[in-house]
């Protein structure tokens, strides 16, 4: 049925679907009757994450009282503050050095003048990590504004390296890592449970 019949067959057929298989989509950018607006490139819902993205930490640039008491529910394991370290050396290291010293190669080079804030220094061992998230994201003093080029996760993954860093260097304990929760293999936890009587009796 979905070609002539006779011995010239010319007509293609007919189309089952033909608003999927000639699209009616609008490509982005381009001008929409469906909107009132007119646009087809919408804004993301208000209030809406998406798909592994955290939720906004609401800082208000210089809150410093706000900066103070701001934490992470957020705790790293290994792998995670390794790849802290890796971030702390791409973005960081070239001015607070390797060591976190504050001795990175753009001031060892002589081109800054003052130097960069030493992580081991007893001023910035008690300094809290909602300070630190804040100096990412806004910049602070020559620093400059990391919030382009490290997520919400990445921030306080580098926070955390740096914490676990200074923890041993004499700076406070660490308490952004990972904790597992240790398995009771004794004999009480492992023996199984009788209901009632009769459960017992038939076993």
């Amino acid at each position: 049925m979905s070609c002539n019949s006779g011995n010239m067959r010319r007509n293609p057929g007919k189309v089952y679907a033909p608003d999927m298989t000639y699209s009616r989509a609008y490509d982005a950018y381009t001008s929409n009757p469906n909107f009132a607006d007119g646009q087809t490139s919408r804004v993301p819902v208000t209030g809406a994450v998406a798909i592994g993205h955290d939720l906004p930490d609401h800082l208000v640039e210089g809150d410093t009282n706000a900066y103070r008491t701001f934490n992470t529910s957020y705790r790293f394991n290994e792998a995670e503050l390794k790849e802290g370290g890796r971030l702390y050396m791409i973005y960081c290291g070239i001015c607070h050095g390797g060591d976190l010293d504050g001795n990175g190669p753009l001031y060892a080079s002589g081109k800054f003048a003052a130097m960069p804030a030493n992580f081991k220094d007893g001023k910035y061992q008690a300094m809290s990590v909602g300070t630190m998230y804040a100096a990412i994201k806004y910049g602070k003093n020559l620093m400059g504004s990391y919030a382009s080029q490290l997520n919400i996760k990445q921030r306080w993954q580098v926070i955390a390296y740096i914490k676990k860093i200074q923890s041993e260097n004499g700076g406070a304990p660490f308490t952004m890592g990972a904790t597992s929760v240790a398995k009771d293999t004794s004999k009480a936890a492992t023996a199984p449970i009788v209901a009632d009587a009769a459960t017992a009796k038939h076993k």
